[in-house]
């Protein structure tokens, strides 16, 4: 039967589900990328695919058959294979657990903040929400009694915590389990193998208690899928029948065999070095005057302030991505930050943070940061094209800089005349845009129109703050002409040129500017995405600026699409920044 609709009102099928409330998965990245942002472990051994590789064929054809992992998982923790149930990660025991023991009038009482999906399959089970806070490390045992009620039907104690890796002791699942003896205590220990102590084998005979585990976080499985929750036989018997039949591929449950079967060395390096990373990433974000949460987990949640979405965006451009929750109330201003468990990737997350959070020095763009090139280096490529009989306006000038490959207003000239069907040679537009720049025959050049951007008093207070460098395509002479001429070369120490390395978007003058500073970290301020690429691949902070007269959107874009930490509206929102 169809249901007839008025003019404006949707038609087709309906739900009550909201589609906004689906689970949110970045799709950034990229090679090069270290992602930070997901909590995965250990990275397993190649051997494992090849083996895979050498299976039967009929691993494929038939059904999956979760009998061999779950024998294994059973005698690993010395009970009968029927109180173990295999879920496709331990995100579907939740589901099914919701599905199973809550419904309309029934509550879920979970500590807040806590693991997203259990809000979402709460909700798709019709069941209601009781949160309790959960600010500071100890487990809120006494907040979660005083909220038990006759329409309690799961307790949720996530162990250690998604996303701020505090535990619950043994004595806190004891207490809630003996307080709520008709209601599920679900206890989530997805990420206890980095945790100092394992509650699994204490609480495997109390009725009511439902323990998950995961092989996708320390066991290095997340792209398989395979979880597991161990239970009474009359709990994971309606668990059993709260899903579906087959819900893990047979191939990832052949991964989740082998990899038990290399035995737990590789799991226990892998846990000894998240540990040591943990410890010293805590000391490191407390020294940058943020305020991390005691941990178990393989990650750190920490609280960074008004300075949480600046040092987010700042690690992304450093290409090094972090965990942000800028729609989960009283969230906003924490990161989450997984340890990598490697040496290289792990140096390469402690510099990226230093970068952002302690830079040793501020290097800048010349034109169009510093200088107002309009009337002078802008106008010197327009009236040079003009002698060819060609025109070309600021908006083409705009165009190719946003284009990329234009930090030399010799060639950018050129190939604007190029495009318009004229061929000149670079050495003649050389002499000809000079002529018209630097002045000829005893006239002034249009560089005497050129004015400093920013107050002097502005570069005076950043220079007290850290040492200053320009990095510019200019010729040496001219550089120096131009800080000379508006008396602020003093406050410079060290200025690189076109004579001294690449042009820009290649990062060598920028770690040239770096070396003549004896900095190794810094922030550079460019107007042009060559600016920002230069600055990201000499693992400085790229910031943008737009240039006097820019299209403020077109150019703001361009800066960001280029890789910009941010976008300044001014060169003095620097002071603000700055720690």
């Amino acid at each position: 039967m169809t249901t007839a609709t008025t003019t404006g009102e949707q038609s087709g099928p309906r739900s009550w589900i909201n589609p906004a409330s689906a689970y949110d998965q970045p799709v950034r990245g990229g090679a090069g990328m270290l992602r930070l942002d997901r909590n995965e472990g250990l990275l397993p051994s190649p051997a494992a695919l090849a083996e895979l590789a050498q299976a039967d064929p009929e691993l494929l054809r038939r059904y999956p058959d979760v009998a061999e992992l779950t024998a294994r998982l059973a005698a690993r923790w010395s009970v009968a294979p029927e109180r173990v149930i295999v879920t496709a990660g331990a995100d579907e025991a939740i589901d099914r657990a919701c599905r199973a023991f809550l419904m309309p009038g029934r509550t879920l009482l979970l500590p807040d903040p806590s693991f997203e999906m259990l809000d979402r399959y709460a909700a798709l089970a019709g069941g209601e929400l009781a949160r309790v806070p959960w600010p500071s490390d100890a487990f809120p045992t006494g907040a979660f009694l005083e909220r038990i009620d006759a329409r309690t039907a799961v307790v949720a104690i996530v162990s250690p915590n998604n996303p701020t890796g505090g535990v619950a002791t043994l004595a806190d699942v004891l207490r809630l389990a003996a307080a709520a003896p008709d209601a599920l205590i679900l206890l989530d220990h997805a990420y206890v193998e980095y945790a100092n102590y394992d509650l699994t084998a204490a609480v495997l005979d109390i009725p009511n208690v439902l323990v998950l585990r995961t092989l996708s976080k320390a066991w290095g499985l997340a792209g398989c899928r395979v979880g597991y929750a161990i239970g009474s036989a009359e709990v994971t018997a309606v668990l059993r029948a709260a899903g579906g039949p087959y819900p893990v591929a047979a191939p990832s449950l052949a991964l989740a065999v082998r990899q038990l079967e290399r035995g737990a060395a590789p799991l226990a390096e892998h846990v000894a070095r998240v540990r040591e990373e943990r410890a010293a990433l805590t000391r490191q974000l407390a020294s940058l005057g943020l305020s991390p949460r005691a941990s178990q987990a393989n990650f750190v949640f920490v609280e960074c302030g008004r300075r949480a979405r600046f040092c987010a965006a700042g690690l992304a451009a450093l290409r090094v991505l972090v965990r942000e929750f800028p729609d989960r109330p009283g969230m906003v201003t924490a990161l989450r930050i997984t340890l990598p468990g490697e040496p290289a990737a792990f140096e390469r997350l402690t510099s990226a943070l230093d970068t952002v959070l302690a830079p040793e020095a501020l290097v800048f763009d010349l034109d169009g940061v510093l200088a107002d090139v309009r009337e002078s280096q802008r106008a010197a490529m327009i009236e040079t094209a003009g002698t060819y009989g060609v025109s070309v306006t600021m908006e083409d000038i705009e165009d190719a800089l946003r284009a990329g490959d234009a930090a030399n207003d010799w060639i950018v000239t050129q190939r604007l005349i190029a495009a318009r069907g004229v061929q000149a040679e670079l050495a003649s537009v050389t002499t000809r845009f000079q002529a018209l720049y630097l002045g000829a025959a005893g006239s002034p050049g249009l560089r005497e129109r050129e004015r400093l951007i920013v107050p002097r008093a502005l570069l005076e207070r950043l220079a007290k703050r850290l040492p200053l460098a320009v990095v510019t395509g200019r010729p040496r002479e001219e550089a120096r002409w131009f800080l000379e001429h508006e008396g602020v070369a003093d406050l410079f120490r060290a200025v690189v040129c076109m004579e001294d390395a690449a042009r820009k978007p290649d990062p060598a003058p920028v770690r040239l500017a770096l070396k003549r500073l004896r900095a190794r970290r810094a922030w550079m301020v460019g107007n042009t995405p060559d600016d920002i690429r230069a600055a990201a691949g000499a693992d400085v902070l790229p910031l943008g600026v737009v240039a006097p007269g820019d299209d403020l959107a077109a150019t703001a874009d361009a800066l960001a699409d280029a890789g910009a930490a941010r976008v300044l509206d001014q060169l003095a929102d620097l002071e603000d920044l700055l720690p």
